[in-house]
Parts: C-alpha cells; structure tokens; sequence
C-alpha cells in the first residue's frame, strides 16, 4: 500500500488494539445530545504517540466538531506530527468510515503511507481520498 505522500505502509507493525482501545476511550467523552450518536478517534503518529479525539456538538449544528477534528487539534497541542494509523468508532464499539471533509482533514496530517482502519479493512489514504488537494497544491500554484 501506498499513500499520495509517496510511502509505504508496512501495516503488519501497527498494534491497532490500543488504537481501538484510544477510540473508544475518546468516544466516551463525547458531547452529543443532539444525535445522539458519540464517536471517538485515534491516531498514531509517526514517534509512537497515540492522540485521540471526540466529536463536540453544538445547538448549532453547523458548529459542530467531528471527532477528527477535535483528534487534530490534540495532535497540535501535543507536538504536533504526523498521523501513521488512524482508528475511529461509534458507541457500539464498530469501526466508522471519516467524511470526506474529515479525510481531507487527516490527508493534511498524513504521514507517509499512512493507514486508516475502515468499514472494508485497512485501507491506504490514498485509497480512500484519491488524487487529494492538499498543501504542496498551493505552493504550484504560487
């Protein structure tokens, strides 16, 4: 497997226990009394740290965090990285597939050949956000 970053993933060293352990962890800390539907995610970055998140929602629905997002901004709080393996889950515990605006969010912090768990099995990135807009875009434009 290859990402659009140009590496390879050797998906046989990731431990995804505690990444599904992570997950779930964080969607117990949930805040959704509008749908009732809590999620968590976690991820591993690139030196072995495992950041997680949970969605947040809002009265305002348009103002609502994913649980990516809020994962995202634990990885910037905790120094920053990239994201090699990421896992996420509802409140039964069954692996969820992100959005397509939480895919891009993760295609931003993708390390090389980073993996994500999903409905299908483990799936390259660029499997799962083919020919992606992201960061070196801008710079061919400029």
């Amino acid at each position: 497997m290859a990402d659009s970053n140009g590496g390879a993933a050797d998906v046989g060293e990731i431990d995804w226990e505690p990444l599904a352990a992570a997950a779930h962890e964080a969607m117990l800390h949930a805040y959704a009394p509008y749908s009732r539907f809590p999620v968590g995610a976690a991820a591993l970055t690139e030196d072995g740290r495992i950041v997680s998140g949970t969605n947040v929602e809002n009265a305002s629905y348009g103002l609502s965090l994913c649980a990516e997002c809020t994962m995202v901004g634990n990885l910037q709080m905790t120094g920053g990285g990239r994201l090699s393996a990421f896992y996420c889950v509802n409140s039964a515990g069954a692996v969820l597939m992100p959005c397509g605006r939480c895919r891009q969010l993760l295609y931003e912090f993708a390390a090389p050949g980073m993996v994500l768990m999903t409905t299908t099995g483990i799936r390259a990135m660029d499997d799962v956000l083919p020919d992606a807009f992201g960061p070196q875009h801008l710079e061919e434009i400029s």
